[in-house]
């Protein structure tokens, strides 16, 4: 091949040096972008401290309630690295029993993240032996501070219930036990009247097991010490509010 033919070394050249400045840079970008994951990884598996007190635990529900009303949501913890923080233990610093309503989730009503809560769910915040273990677990295991009792508008157990009591027509099946638990709220219920006697029986359920929870055997020492806080609190459906109904600490 002639001169002419040949490539130009110098060219050659360039785009060799060329090649190798975009490999090295690729190679910097990809080193950084590695750093700042390892970065985020530490912020997350970092998180806020948890609180260790009824008041603390209960004012960081509340101000996660005022992000979810407002739709400023922070989403906290709820990454792979947080899954990798709280795997081998966990410290929650509040304990949820709310109604298996889907409109109603704990976790992101409250706007809280992995490892955050323990959260038990029955229709109308039904409770029995097994529900009341599970809400003292927290508690009388790892310190959790905080319990709340949640109930919401327009709860579809609870009209069941009310529907059922009034007329004196049994649910089937296992739904029955449901009615059972409920029916103390709807003698309450019956005795206050009102304009809409499902949303008061929904909200005596709430106050009768908070109080219940509060004058339990072995829950009842640690909310005289002040080590615990049960708290009676409703859900609206149409702002997202959630209200204090009573125990709220101070």
């Amino acid at each position: 091949m002639d001169r002419a033919g040949r490539p130009n070394r110098r060219w050659l050249l360039a785009s060799g040096l060329a090649g190798v400045t975009v490999a090295l840079a690729g190679c910097s970008s990809r080193k950084a972008a590695s750093s700042a994951r390892v970065a985020s990884a530490t912020t997350s598996a970092s998180p806020e401290a948890r609180p260790t007190t009824p008041a603390t635990a209960f004012a960081r529900l509340m101000e996660g309630n005022k992000r979810w009303v407002s739709g400023d949501l922070q989403h906290p913890d709820r990454d792979p690295n947080r899954r990798q923080f709280v795997a081998q233990e966990q410290e929650p610093f509040g304990a949820i029993l709310s109604c298996i309503d889907s409109r109603v989730p704990p976790e992101l009503l409250f706007d809280t993240g992995l490892g955050d809560l323990y959260v038990m769910r029955t229709g109308g915040e039904a409770v029995g032996p097994v529900v009341t273990g599970s809400v003292e677990y927290g508690p009388m295991t790892s310190g959790t501070p905080l319990v709340v009792v949640l109930g919401h508008q327009r709860c579809g157990a609870v009209k069941a219930a009310y529907t059922s009591l009034r007329d004196g027509k049994p649910l089937p099946g296992n739904l029955q036990a449901i009615v059972k638990a409920l029916q103390p709220a709807y003698e309450q219920a019956v005795r206050e009247g009102g304009a809409d006697p499902v949303e008061t029986m929904a909200r005596a359920q709430v106050e009768l097991t908070a109080a219940d929870l509060r004058s339990n055997r072995d829950l009842a020492p640690l909310v005289r010490k002040g080590a615990l806080a049960v708290v009676g609190a409703y859900y609206s459906l149409d702002t997202g509010k959630v209200e204090v109904l009573g125990g709220a600490p101070s």
